[in-house]
């Protein structure tokens, strides 16, 4: 039995993916149209043609639900997988995925995350779904570099790479009043993270 229906106690029917995507896509079209917080589980239902009480036996609630038509919209795990053969290629091509993704994706991430503020679950559910992969794909890739002789081992910026990649692609909007662009980030990388890793601990 899957982890989620041991932790519910409830097991998922089975969807067709099709009627899975369906689903998804009609969340994250009303996640455009209201927001996290404003989104219930009836209006999910009604826009979908199904029952709240399905809605819940597959995803549990609102966030399981939320995070996996988010997970469905994101790129494949695959392409996280960057290995250019330099520290700075790896970074350059981790900014430009993050700047090919919608600014609409990038402006329900920001959404999310100030709800999750409020609601734990939401907080578990999203360091598990996003910020883990993007965390362990990034220490493999300042590894690799470790093994290259491109940074020191012990640089202190090592642990807090991809926090600066996601928190620059939540607030660059907000402080600058447009979407974050790739040239953008990719100086980013340039002045801020390459330096940062380059330095040893004092």
């Amino acid at each position: 039995m899957p982890a989620t229906e041991r932790a519910t106690g409830v097991r998922r029917t089975r969807l067709s993916p099709e009627r899975e995507a369906e689903l998804y896509a009609a969340v994250v079209a009303l996640l455009r149209e209201v927001g996290y917080e404003a989104l219930t589980m009836p209006a999910v239902a009604a826009r979908t043609r199904s029952s709240t009480a399905t809605l819940y036996r597959q995803w549990g609630g609102k966030p399981g639900l939320v995070l996996a038509a988010l997970r469905h919209h994101q790129p494949p795990p695959d392409a996280l997988n960057v290995d250019t053969g330099t520290l700075r290629g790896d970074l350059q091509e981790m900014a430009r995925l993050v700047t090919s993704v919608a600014p609409v994706e990038h402006e329900l991430m920001a959404g999310l995350s100030h709800a999750a503020l409020g609601d734990p679950e939401l907080a578990q559910s999203m360091r598990e779904q996003f910020a883990k992969p993007a965390q362990e794909t990034m220490e493999r890739m300042l590894r690799r570099a470790v093994d290259r002789g491109e940074i020191p081992a012990d640089t202190p910026a090592r642990a807090y790479c991809a926090h600066l990649l996601i928190a620059v692609s939540l607030v660059h909007p907000m402080l600058e009043g447009r979407p974050l662009d790739q040239d953008h980030l990719l100086d980013f990388v340039d002045a801020v993270m390459l330096p940062a890793l380059r330095q040893p601990a004092s």
